[in-house]
């Protein structure tokens, strides 16, 4: 029998599924100094309960925020920017939209460009629109360059030379240049590689941050490769991609920057198989929250995000923080975790987050040290969590009750309860930000749609956001705790390819070359029988300076038609005119050959029997004697107050809702009509 592992390192936890004959998952408490360290205590551990030799694991999948966070925290390596003569300066000018508290900010700074101004470089040349050359490479200028670049010791560059998408020949050529100069063992990242889409500055970013993270992400998948071969793990090892997909580790390394989502996205795919058409993922963790909208079965994807800034938009906003050219899951996220630190402010106003007692010292009911009063210890305070375990983390209430206490409910004269509530509903009010945003904003009513919660924390939150949007059913899946490494399980291996070609005479020539590109990316072959090739097109209304992504027909009458619709879908107005096809898109699939998930089952021993205990539900007049039971208790249809507890989770049914469990192991919460 083979085995298959999910791996997804949160901000806290570190979580592991092994599938295959059976099921069994493992919570560890994420090690940021080394997140090997991390997921090998998992592996080790999931695999112990397993009884599975390390040798019969065939796949391990990997969902992982190191690329993110080493945009967000400015870890990746130096880089070196060369570009066309006359656009040295697109970088540091950048652009930047003042939101949140930088709008009344008289002495704002905005912040740092991705390359430093001295870092970048321009060398003499020039390409049109439709790859007509228009000056020709100066090579010894850009030997000049390249010495350059040498003497400084940088050994990481990206070269984005205008309209190379067109015609890269002039990309290639100063590539090979750069390569003579520098050392071996350093890395040149072309845009025409990375991603050869027209728009130059998010091109350039695209390509920049592809080499500013792609050292580090080669590094690490390379010792955690060697970490897993050392405990018998010599299965290939993928990466969730920003997409929903999976790519190779050696792919990840070519381009990391189609990981910087990577680990929010598996969460969705675990919400897009519960079997609903219509979903709101609810994903919240220690550290963050995030929501999608999964229409028809297919979450949102979205061609273009920006990392790193502030504000809750959903990686759409322009301006705040970097923009990323590249395939990723529409998601919106906010600092709104368990471990999310609740503090006053100087005007004596309750606040919660962004900041997060991560992993280390982690909330002060961890017992690790942490003294700062966290939405876990709120949540713990209220009852609404067992005291004595979240899974495989032993809970205390004393430091958490302490740390409300003294931090909370002191400065702001009001009991430890109430305090310990208004916690819980800033929370429940950050995470309901994240909902609109994804629904409301973009003029989808959330109504119709069914919330699938998931994540540490997210089953003890969701009913309470689902009331604020009018949401009447809520689903927790099995193995909710660990949801984002179950789904990863769920990804096929796959990889994107696009090109922007103005006025292209034959684009069926343009889809093939796309299609074998992909291929080569993935290594399989065209026409295989576990091979999809999905192909599409960027299109607009002539005249026009931006567009839409519509599944691609042969048929100009039906592409318009898609477009058409796309565009009333989007900006709610029914538009017709000329339209134009500015980039083509392929998206290359190879099944996935998972073993199989067992029925469902707990991870560990759950708690025995029916209990109660006192929960807070303000409806019911504050503190209320509350019915406990496990997930396998659940027979028929029980009315809340009642609290659900999963090996890994907690489910929290409040008053006027009820829970059902599904043949498939789902709990299912119905909201009274």
């Amino acid at each position: 029998m083979s085995y298959a592992i999910g791996v997804d390192v949160g901000g806290t936890f570190t979580d592991v599924v092994v599938s295959g004959a059976t099921v069994t998952v493992a919570k560890v408490l994420s090690t940021h100094d080394d997140p090997a360290e991390g997921i090998m205590a998992g592996v080790t551990a999931a695999l112990g309960r397993a009884g599975v030799p390390a040798g019969a694991v065939t796949r391990v999948v990997h969902a992982t925020t190191l690329a993110t966070n080493a945009v967000l925290e400015r870890t990746g390596v130096r880089v070196a920017y060369v570009t066309t003569r006359g656009f040295r300066d697109v970088i540091p000018l950048g652009r930047y939209a003042r939101v949140e508290e930088d709008r009344y900010d008289l002495r704002f700074d905005p912040p740092p460009p991705p390359v430093a101004p001295e870092d970048c470089f321009e060398v003499p040349e020039r390409t049109g629109p439709r790859g007509e050359t228009l000056e020709p490479l100066d090579e010894d200028a850009a030997r000049e360059v390249a010495a350059e670049i040498a003497r400084r010791g940088i050994a990481s560059v990206a070269v984005c030379l205008l309209h190379s998408y067109a015609a890269p020949g002039h990309e290639r050529r100063v590539a090979e240049i750069v390569r003579e100069a520098l050392p071996p063992g350093s890395t040149v990242v072309i845009s025409s590689e990375v991603w050869p889409e027209l728009r130059e500055y998010e091109r350039a970013t695209t390509t920049i941050m592809s080499a500013y993270v792609g050292p580090v992400m080669a590094r690490y998948l390379e010792r955690l490769r060697a970490r897993l071969r050392e405990i018998g793990v010599d299965a290939p090892v993928h990466v969730m991609e920003s997409g929903g997909g999976v790519m190779s580790a050696e792919l990840a390394a070519r381009r990391a920057v189609a990981t910087i989502e990577s680990g929010p996205a598996a969460g969705v795919l675990a919400a897009a198989l519960t079997g609903h058409p219509d979903v709101i993922s609810f994903d919240m963790g220690g550290t963050t929250a995030k929501t999608c909208v999964i229409r028809n079965g297919r979450p949102e994807i979205t061609h273009e995000f920006h990392v790193g800034g502030k504000g809750s938009f959903g990686g759409r906003r322009a301006g705040t923080g970097v923009p990323i050219k590249t395939p990723a899951i529409d998601l919106a996220e906010v600092g709104a975790g368990g471990g999310s630190v609740a503090w006053v402010d100087p005007a004596g106003a309750l606040k919660v987050g962004p900041r997060s007692a991560g992993s280390a010292p982690g909330p002060a009911c961890y017992g690790l040290g942490g003294d700062e009063p966290t939405v876990t210890d709120a949540d713990l305070v209220l009852g609404y969590l067992d005291p004595a375990s979240l899974g495989s983390l032993p809970l205390s209430a004393e430091p958490a009750a302490k740390a409300v206490d003294l931090r909370l409910a002191g400065p702001l004269g009001v009991s430890r309860a109430e305090a310990a509530h208004a916690v819980h509903e800033i929370a429940n009010a950050a995470m309901g930000a994240a909902v609109h945003v994804v629904t409301v904003q973009r003029g989808i009513d959330p109504r119709g749609f069914v919330m699938v919660a998931f994540g540490g924390a997210g089953p003890v939150h969701a009913a309470r956001v689902a009331e604020r949007f009018g949401i009447g059913t809520v689903v927790v899946p099995p193995y909710c705790g660990v949801g984002s490494a179950a789904g990863l399980l769920a990804g096929d291996l796959s990889t994107d390819r696009v090109l922007s070609r103005l006025g292209a005479g034959d684009p069926s020539a343009v889809f093939a070359e796309l299609a074998a590109a992909a291929a080569g990316d993935l290594g399989v072959t065209l026409g295989a029988p576990d091979v999809a090739v999905e192909r599409s097109a960027d299109v607009r209304f002539a005249g026009q300076a931006h567009d839409l992504t519509v599944p691609w027909s042969d048929s100009p009458e039906e592409l318009a038609a898609r477009f058409f619709e796309k565009y009333r879908q989007v900006y709610g107005i029914g538009q017709r005119g000329p339209v134009e096809v500015v980039s083509y898109r392929v998206r290359l699939t190879r099944r996935a050959a998972t073993p199989p998930a067992a029925p469902a089952r707990a991870a560990g021993p759950p708690p025995a029997g029916e209990r109660t205990r006192a929960a807070w539900f303000p409806e019911s007049g504050g503190f209320t004697p509350t019915r406990v039971l496990t997930r396998d208790r659940l027979t028929g249809t029980a009315a809340g107050p009642l609290i659900i507890e999963d090996a890994e989770a907690t489910i929290v049914v409040p008053p006027g809702w009820s829970a059902t469990l599904s043949p498939a192991g789902a709990v299912i919460l119905e909201r009274a009509r």
